[in-house]
């Protein structure tokens, strides 16, 4: 098929963020989404085939499908669409929410199941939740489109949520801001299992996340234009059939 050069960018970049996932080891087999809005067409969006792993997806392979999550014409790949709903919910919820990031790893999902919840205990856990960290409930398997307006109404404007006993979501105006958002959170939630494991925490002094939070109000869509580009670089030279 042939793409709009648009849209093509962000095929390769949402089969990037994918692969570096699952090198990354925070890939789930088939299971979890990464989402993004194709511009223009505002009820179309990329998702993956429900038949590939994460370190399988490419730019081309990437399937274009409805707010339903089914596949559109022409694109004949199986896809999840239950495992959508989440995705469709904040996509269509939330005007800023162009990439919707969705993971199952082992740290966040114990996060996720702490009475706390997540602690901004250190630098990077204050970064991550500079944007805001909301908490939903859990409902069993999201494949219930009535829970759409339930997450809508959790999220707020956060740009993470916290899906309880469950994972971790992360949302951004671009794959990379949603994708260093999640970085963020993911390396955060690894932190605070450890410290929680060892004993007494040492609690920041007061205000320090607030004083991040303004300081990532101003920095963090710059922090993301530079990082994401070297993650880009990464897998080209890793896996350059990651953007064909």
């Amino acid at each position: 098929m042939e793409y709009s050069a648009v849209e093509w960018e962000l095929r390769k970049e949402l089969a990037a963020a994918y692969r570096i996932f699952a090198h990354w080891g925070w890939d789930d087999l088939v299971f979890t989404h990464l989402s993004v809005k194709i511009p223009g067409a505002e009820d179309r969006f990329l998702l993956n085939s429900f038949t590939q792993a994460f370190e399988e997806i490419t730019a081309s392979s990437l399937v274009t499908v409805d707010v339903t999550g089914k596949p559109v014409e022409g694109q004949p790949a199986l896809t999840n669409p239950a495992g959508f709903v989440i995705h469709s919910a904040l996509h269509m919820g939330r005007s800023d929410a162009a990439c919707v990031i969705h993971l199952h790893t082992e740290a966040g999902q114990t996060v996720s199941c702490l009475a706390d919840g997540f602690q901004a205990i250190c630098q990077t856990s204050m970064i991550a939740a500079s944007g805001g960290v909301s908490y939903h409930e859990f409902e069993g398997v999201a494949n219930n489109e009535d829970e759409r307006e339930r997450l809508i109404r959790d999220i707020g404007d956060s740009a993470v949520l916290i899906l309880r006993n469950h994972g971790t979501l992360t949302t951004g105006q671009s794959i990379g801001e949603a994708f260093l958002r999640m970085y963020f959170l993911e390396r955060a939630c690894r932190v605070q299992v450890k410290t929680l494991s060892c004993g007494n925490v040492h609690q920041p002094p007061s205000g320090a996340g607030e004083f991040v939070a303004e300081q990532m109000t101003r920095d963090f869509s710059g922090a993301a234009k530079l990082a994401w580009p070297a993650v880009l670089r990464k897998i080209e030279r890793l896996y350059p059939e990651t953007f064909q």
